[in-house]
């Protein structure tokens, strides 16, 4: 190993530098910001990082410790290139005068405005559903949905992958909690035929995701949704990453599959191609629309989405919707396929399907940490997944791909990714 400072900090995981054996309860976090900050002196520490500027393709930030770097963008969810629109800025210089700042209440007493009203109305049409519930944020919306759904004693089925906001709140309604492998619809339906074999009457809750972000892949809604018929469960599905960027219309996986508005309850984030934080449920039950507005802690608890979030969605979901909208799925599209084709043919292994994620596998973790700091020190920004975030082997980058990157923007990010790996490999294979 190069450096004796470096070689510490490029082994280990949260986990392992969590100390549960001291009593107390803030001491249990003084090795790991020890170590975060022994990451950090060796330059292996990508958490963090701060824009300086507004999120483009190429873009400026700093760390933590406030160094600057500057490159080509693929850490930024911005699917569309929505978040400097100018029309959207238009929108919210509108709202602003209109209706000021705040939302300065909960959606269940004063909080809401005529906008986010009208942002239900509008974005309940789009999705085919009639009773739609916004949220101040999407792991609002995740949790919220699960934990108002589930009682003790209810069972909810969910996949090893889905977000840990749908796993927290399975978790916290004390029902009881069946994960299963990824993707596999045949522990599901095994799992649902345990259930209803024992009781006829208990609730059982099916969660799904219509993208998955660590590895980029779908799972068969259609089949799901009929398992959960057959055996008398409700389907939710979280449609984060696909909505708005992908598919015609935006529709991305359920229109693909022909599920359109066929789910149970659906629920998501404006966070990746709407341009804003802030997140939805979508159903068909007037009684669930009132119980997510006086029962449950991050809608009825918290305040509402202010009439600049609302503003922002609502142009949003304009230009999504427009030929314009159209036109930037197509350009995203372009540079997803670019991207991946560019680092397959240079032996990295690329996984699930053409999404605006692109999950590249760098390799271990001293691997991974290594190439990921030369990556930003030759130019390219870029999110390192660690395990025990993803199995032992498999650290990743998690690329993210604009609609305004150019052929030569993603280009550059191959030739970054391919330069980086060299470096990281001779710099741990060297004995001086």
């Amino acid at each position: 190993m190069s450096s004796p400072i470096v070689e510490p900090a490029l082994r280990g995981s949260v986990t392992e530098f969590y100390n549960n054996k001291e009593a107390n309860l803030v001491d249990r976090w003084h090795e790991l910001g020890e170590w975060f900050e022994a990451r950090n002196r060796a330059s292996v520490d990508p958490y963090q990082k701060y824009s300086c500027g507004p999120i483009l393709p190429v873009t400026r930030g700093s760390y933590r410790d406030g160094r600057p770097f500057e490159g080509v963008n693929f850490a930024s969810q911005d699917y569309l290139s929505l978040s400097s629109h100018a029309a959207i800025k238009n929108a919210v210089i509108t709202a602003m005068n209109d209706y000021g700042l705040h939302s300065a209440g909960s959606a269940a007493l004063m909080g809401n405005t005529y906008l986010s009203i009208e942002l239900e109305r509008i974005l309940g049409e789009y999705l085919g559903y009639s009773c739609t519930t916004l949220f101040s944020t999407g792991w609002g919306a995740g949790y919220g949905v699960v934990k108002t759904l589930l009682r003790e004693g209810d069972h909810v089925i969910i996949d090893a992958l889905a977000h840990a906001c749908l796993q927290e709140a399975a978790v916290d309604s004390r029902a009881h909690v069946h994960r299963h492998p990824h993707l596999s619809t045949v522990a599901v339906e095994r799992r649902l035929r345990r259930i209803r074999a024992s009781n006829t009457d208990v609730g059982i809750l099916v969660v799904a995701e219509t993208l998955y972000s660590m590895d980029s892949d779908v799972p068969d809604l259609k089949h799901l949704q009929e398992l959960c018929k057959i055996h008398g469960a409700t389907l939710l599905v979280d449609c984060a990453h696909d909505l708005g960027a992908l598919g015609k219309s935006g529709k991305g996986f359920l229109e693909e599959q022909e599920m359109w508005g066929k789910v149970d309850v659906l629920m998501g984030s404006f966070s990746k191609t709407f341009a804003s934080t802030g997140g939805f449920v979508a159903c068909n039950s007037p009684g669930l629309r009132f119980g997510l507005r006086a029962a449950c802690g991050p809608s009825t608890f918290t305040n509402a989405m202010s009439p600049l979030q609302a503003a922002i969605v609502l142009e949003s979901l304009r230009i999504v919707r427009s030929e314009e909208g159209q036109e930037r799925r197509d350009r995203l599209m372009s540079n997803i396929v670019r991207l991946r084709q560019g680092l397959a043919d240079n032996d990295f292994k690329v996984l699930g399907a053409p999404s605006p994620i692109v999950p590249m596998v760098v390799g271990s973790t001293p691997l991974a940490r290594m190439a990921t700091r030369f990556a930003v020190e030759n130019g390219g920004i870029v999110n390192l997944v660690e395990h025990p975030a993803v199995s032992r082997n498999s650290d990743r980058w998690r690329l993210q791909v604009m609609a305004d990157h150019t052929n030569d923007h993603v280009d550059r990010m191959v030739q970054i990714a391919v330069q980086s790996r060299e470096m990281a490999e001779k710099y741990l294979s060297s004995d001086t």
